[in-house]
């Protein structure tokens, strides 16, 4: 049977649960529901101290009975109509059972079943046809969430599982060499006792171990947001050479923004209104709610620089910034990639030092993991705040990492941060994407999303393309010297091939390798003939002593590097250069 897409998973919580109502005696609450409930009542009554001393034990004694029914009973529900057993799959090394488990009838049953990482107690309860409702993972962030496995009391009769919440789920059978987890479906059951080998298993997401978090869940952002606008951010939606995307944040005072732009050099001053979006975190504690604006100028004059401010008279105006559109006509120009930055107060520092080094510099790339948790606002405040006023003049455009999109949860953060182009696989839009600036077409690939299901948009990309240079951005480099990504070699690497792809920028492993040129896994002579595959690290390097793979031309441990690339007609220049402003790397392309 073929695996559903992550898209449908990480909807089951966005932002947390949340899912249909089922009456009982009383209409109980969904999950998210009574979280929130919960969250607010503790901020109203406990202070930040407080908050960090949260325990299972006092979790249990706060909750009133109709919130603990509603997470013993909300977390998964399905219809069964046939007499069935449960059994429940938990990992041993969770520390505290969740407390519904015994008091909702569960035993243990002394059975195991393994992975390659994890084993799992076997807990079991018989129940009659009808609705299965089972609980919360527990108060804590234990990402192997626990899993259920269903089978008929009686052999004879033919059970049929119904999704009730969440609705989209995907059953295999328990055995060897399945599945549990959709974030991580690569770790595969190796061991299941004799008598549960065929049950119904029920797969899941690790990001369900969220929907709960109190123990040592509460952060705070350094940089909360005010009524002034701050951590101004330029990107493209559409065309670089007539448009420009303006985002910022305020606080949740803010209710309205805009943005007035002028050609410099003229007193003809534009404004234009602003979607707002409400962003909620709810375990940041100085900072749950902030507004999220986005200002899309359209029908502007290419290669034209314009002034621009953002905010409303109530509120306030950012200090004036600049922008310029990109030249129609063909012209040298240059950008400057990172591979993962992972908000680090240091690449804020490698950001700023590469605009002063390279002034001339028309926008950045980042190859993914932006941020360490993609689902932590103060991630996103620190990225931004670190960054300056660098992605307030130049556009930044991006690809998310697997810290982007976590634990099967997907990126909806990344999605509200980043306003990007809508050219795109279906359901992926600003996820996966292409633009073209000049004579480049940039494929901007999310490899967090199921691979064949971007293979046939991006071939036809390529195919339609008639821009000399082709350059592919996404996270998980195919070829390095950790771990090779073999699926993204073969699905994509013939294409890249037949449609000559010149580089294939990512990260991920926290080092540094540029190929030599490949075609079908092999090294050629001269970049005309094959793709350069390029792995750079914009924060602190890992992975020393890993061996020099026979296809690398370059390779070494690194950190804090960034990429400076000119491209002018039919010539590619390239430079990687560290913090300190040296060049470590450097090579070009001829056409």
């Amino acid at each position: 049977m073929k695996k559903p897409s992550l898209l449908v998973y990480w909807i089951w919580i966005l932002p947390f649960s949340c899912g249909p109502h089922q009456s009982t005696d009383v209409e109980l609450l969904s999950v998210s529901e009574t979280m929130d409930k919960v969250v607010t009542r503790m901020y109203e009554e406990w202070d930040s101290e407080t908050l960090d001393t949260v325990s299972h034990e006092f979790v249990e004694h706060y909750l009133s009975e109709e919130e603990k029914a509603s997470l013993a009973t909300q977390y998964w529900k399905f219809q069964i109509n046939v007499p069935a057993t449960v059994s429940l799959m938990r990992d041993k090394a969770q520390e505290k059972i969740p407390f519904w488990l015994e008091t909702s009838g569960f035993e243990p049953t002394g059975m195991e079943v393994e992975n390659e990482i994890y084993t799992y107690e076997v807990w079991q309860k018989d129940f009659d046809a009808g609705e299965v409702r089972l609980g919360i993972n527990g108060f804590g962030k234990h990402r192997p969430v626990y899993f259920p496995a269903l089978a008929p009391q009686d052999p004879n009769d033919s059970l049929t599982i119904t999704p009730v919440f969440p609705e989209e789920q995907h059953i295999e059978l328990l055995k060897p060499g399945a599945f549990t987890y959709h974030d991580w479906d690569g770790l595969t059951i190796t061991e299941v006792p004799k008598p549960l080998l065929g049950q119904q298993l029920l797969t899941t997401i690790r990001g369900r171990a969220r929907e709960a978090h109190l123990v040592n869940a509460f952060r705070t952002t350094e940089f909360p947001s005010s009524e002034k606008p701050d951590h101004l951010l330029l990107t493209w939606s559409e065309d670089p050479t007539t448009s420009m995307d303006i985002q910022w944040r305020t606080s949740d005072e803010v209710s309205e923004g805009s943005v007035r732009y002028w050609e410099k050099g003229t007193a003809d001053t534009s404004e234009i209104s602003a979607e707002r979006y409400v962003m909620e975190d709810r375990l940041l504690q100085n900072d749950r709610y902030i507004h999220r604006f986005t200002a899309k100028l359209r029908t502007l004059n290419p290669g034209t620089e314009y002034g621009y401010q953002a905010g409303t008279d109530t509120g306030g105006w950012s200090e004036t910034q600049s922008f310029s559109t990109t030249a129609s006509e063909e012209k040298p120009f240059s950008f400057i990639w990172f591979g993962d930055v992972h908000n680090s107060e240091i690449w804020g520092n490698l950001i700023q030092k590469s605009e002063t080094q390279h002034p001339e510099n028309e926008f950045y790339i980042i190859a993914g993991d932006l941020v360490n948790t993609g689902l932590y606002r103060n991630d996103w405040d620190e990225l931004f705040e670190y960054a300056g006023e660098t992605v307030s003049r130049k556009p930044l455009m991006a690809v998310p990492g697997n810290h982007d999109s976590q634990d099967g949860l997907g990126a909806w953060m990344y999605e509200q941060m980043l306003s990007l182009p809508a050219d795109s696989p279906p359901e992926m839009e600003g996820r996966t994407y292409a633009f073209d600036y000049q004579n480049v077409l940039f494929l901007m690939i999310d490899v967090t999303l199921p691979l064949k299901d971007q293979t046939d948009w991006i071939e036809a990309k390529l195919k339609e393309s008639e821009a000399t240079w082709k350059i592919a951005v996404f996270h998980f480099p195919p070829y390095n010297g950790v771990e090779p990504y073999e699926d993204i070699q073969e699905l994509w690497g013939p294409l890249f091939d037949q449609y000559h792809v010149d580089l294939v920028m990512g990260g991920h492993f926290h080092y540094y390798m540029r190929s030599k040129p490949m075609q079908n896994g092999e090294v050629q002579a001269s970049p005309a003939d094959g793709t350069i595959y390029w792995i750079s690290i914009g924060t602190t390097g890992k992975n020393e002593g890993i061996p020099r793979e026979p296809y690398a031309e370059v390779q070494f441990p690194a950190s804090h590097l960034y990429q400076y690339i000119t491209i002018d007609g039919m010539e590619l220049r390239a430079e990687t250069i560290n913090l300190e402003g040296e060049q470590v790397d450097q090579f070009s392309i001829s056409k």
